[in-house]
């Protein structure tokens, strides 16, 4: 059995499930894929259960009732993955976002290079992102930056969600006290192995932007980054890591 991992949380994925399940299955020959499906009406679920038929023992579904946030359904992968035993669990977007090839580069730094946690990173080296408009660029690149102002992180991609976690990372974080839903989850995690003291590193990969289906960031979301980090350096003054 592999000790690796993918995770990828769908919901309405149907144009780009199949394609990122061949992708990832067939270039990385001993790697696990997890999809966590919320429920998805256009029967993305559906598609996941066909292709476990070919790839019985290397893909599996976990089905949620409803859709409830991206950092719940991340937290109910690391459970599944934590008690199957898998030693380094990974997490990307399945809109090819995240290119699935540098799912190596990823694992490496972990596996071969000794991180605890490694970051696909979109600005360790400038900024490398492709078809976004120069306002959502600049949107990300200074709301990573704000971050490290106000948690004092060294991290240059702080909203990254292409990472390989080590399994010891996601056993000390206590999961249960993760709050946040959206995009900010993605922050939190990070302040959490920083605040551990787990060694955190950053390969530089190319984000491009999804082609087929829809975003799901809203102002929400991106409202909850703003002002929840700033509540969770607060609170981070007054209690252990």
């Amino acid at each position: 059995m592999s000790n690796k991992i993918v995770i990828i949380p769908t919901y309405n994925e149907k144009e780009n499930i199949q394609k990122m399940l061949d992708t990832v299955l067939s270039v990385h020959s001993d790697l696990h894929v997890l999809v966590v499906d919320d429920n998805s009406p256009d029967g993305t679920g559906s598609i996941v259960e066909d292709n476990q038929k070919v790839h019985p023992q290397r893909l599996h579904l976990l089905k949620r009732t409803n859709k409830n946030g991206l950092g719940t359904a991340y937290i109910a992968g690391f459970r599944w993955c934590l008690e199957k035993h898998y030693e380094y669990i990974c997490e990307m977007d399945c809109d090819f976002s995240h290119n699935p090839k540098d799912l190596a580069h990823l694992i490496e730094a972990c596996e071969i290079q000794g991180a605890d946690m490694c970051i696909g990173s979109r600005y360790v080296t400038g900024v490398n992102v492709v078809n976004w408009p120069m306002g959502r660029v600049l949107m990300s690149y200074y709301a990573s930056a704000y971050v490290r102002i106000i948690t004092g992180m060294k991290i240059r991609d702080t909203t990254a969600g292409f990472v390989c976690y080590t399994r010891k990372v996601l056993e000390t974080i206590d999961l249960n006290k993760i709050r946040f839903k959206g995009y900010a989850f993605q922050i939190e995690m990070k302040f959490k192995a920083w605040r551990n003291k787990f060694k955190i590193v950053e390969v530089p990969i190319i984000f491009t932007d999804r082609t087929e289906g829809t975003s799901k960031m809203t102002k929400g979301i991106f409202k909850e980054a703003v002002f929840g980090v700033i509540e969770m350096k607060i609170k981070s003054l007054f209690s252990k890591p």
